[in-house]
């Protein structure tokens, strides 16, 4: 079965233009990892606006800001908002 972010136009949270928000939609990593962002706020279905950075992405996520490593950022993949949407 092709994976989430193979139907649609889905991108890591790190290719997210600073001012930009978006649903979280896919986690890809192992268990252990997917279970700790979802602990931090990141769960499929969240709302996340990123606020800074490249190599370490500045996020906006439950009203907490969180940074991660480039990394964590690449298998976060989320669906990007319309500006009127935000």
């Amino acid at each position: 079965m092709p994976s989430f972010s193979s139907l649609k136009n889905l991108i890591p949270v790190c290719q997210l233009p600073a001012g930009a928000s978006a649903r979280i939609c896919e986690l890809t990593g192992d268990d252990s990892f997917c279970q700790r962002v979802r602990e931090m706020g990141f769960g499929e279905a969240a709302l996340v606006t990123k606020i800074s950075g490249s190599s370490t992405s500045l996020c906006l996520v439950k009203g907490t800001r969180i940074a991660l490593n480039h990394r964590a950022a690449m298998s976060i993949w989320v669906e990007p908002l319309p500006a009127n949407a935000r």
